[in-house]
């Protein structure tokens, strides 16, 4: 089968297309013909070899973990899926090597839900990393209410784009950081937007919230998470994608992992019109090393795209 895959750690010009073994169906597997996946930054950081502390990667890599398509087979363990279902998911296993930029995946069945007809594939490979990490943030580790004030660094990225659109349909008051160029985009998704890295970050949100933060979801770490943290009223309702002190001071530490519930949460709310994917660009597999390129210049708005 095809697929985009790198033989050694790099930038995006070591990914390429070609053939590559085909994935063999477990017992509680499901093979997935793929028509649509998408770029999240942690693809390109495994492929640049940060990660190689933490996750075993056995080369040659396929990259990706948000897959869509339609199910051609599956496992005899297997009774939630059948042949010709229509499917997304975060297909994270425990080792990276067999992922979503191809024609085909044996997915684990746990990290598969069931995507309805009226969204499309492309905005369905937009939602699973990037939606599930947002929503597992506020949902469970914040338990974000009604009328609460939170504050979401970074909101024009794919998770923070995901992450204002749920807190405001669970009810909440959003304040997130970004640049002047991205302050009109955030605006309409419900935000108040203020700039990011400025000096009086912390006065500057404690005018906007005199009474304090009820949360914070942190997507970048830095600079920005220590001016404030002061701001947060428990520092219980931190919650970061990036730094894992946050946990000394009695936050939480997200790392996104596949959740059938979430999904099937996640995909109501795109059903309902609570939540849109705001897709920047979309490629095909032949160019997938450029949609990996745009992704590392870090200013995507939204999610990448790359069809199958």
């Amino acid at each position: 089968m095809r697929a985009a895959f790198y033989s050694n750690y790099g930038d995006p010009q070591v990914l390429s297309v070609g053939e590559v073994t085909e994935p063999k169906v477990g017992p509680d597997s499901v093979l997935v013909a793929i028509r649509a996946t998408s770029v999240n930054p942690v693809d390109w950081k495994i492929m640049a070899g940060y990660l190689e502390g933490i996750l075993d990667v056995h080369f040659p890599v396929v990259p990706g973990w948000d897959v869509s398509g339609v199910v051609e087979a599956v496992g005899p363990a297997v009774e939630d899926f059948k042949v010709g279902d229509r499917v997304l998911g975060y297909v994270r296993m425990d080792f990276v090597q067999h992922g979503s930029f191809a024609e085909r995946i044996a997915a684990p069945f746990r990290t598969l839900a069931h995507l309805p007809a009226s969204i499309g594939f492309s905005d369905a490979a937009a939602l699973p990393l990037a939606g599930l990490t947002a929503y597992q943030g506020l949902v469970h580790a914040l338990k974000l209410q009604q009328g609460e004030t939170v504050l979401i660094s970074g909101g024009a990225g794919g998770v923070g784009t995901f992450a204002i659109q749920i807190a405001r349909a669970l009810g909440a008051r959003v304040i997130t950081t970004g640049s002047k160029e991205s302050a009109e985009f955030l605006a309409s998704l419900g935000a108040e937007p203020i700039l990011y890295g400025s000096d009086d970050l912390e006065d500057t949100v404690r005018k906007l919230a005199p009474s304090g933060l009820d949360g914070l979801l942190d997507l970048y770490g830095g600079s920005d998470l220590v001016a404030l943290t002061p701001v947060v009223n428990d520092q219980r309702r931190i919650a970061s994608v990036a730094d894992a002190s946050v946990r000394a001071r009695g936050g939480h530490y997200v790392f996104v992992r596949p959740d059938r519930d979430d999904l099937d949460a996640l995909v109501r709310l795109v059903e309902s019109g609570s939540i849109r994917p705001i897709i920047s660009e979309t490629y095909d597999l032949d160019h997938a090393s450029d949609a990996f390129a745009s992704n590392t210049s870090g200013h995507t708005r939204g999610k990448i795209v790359v069809t199958i």
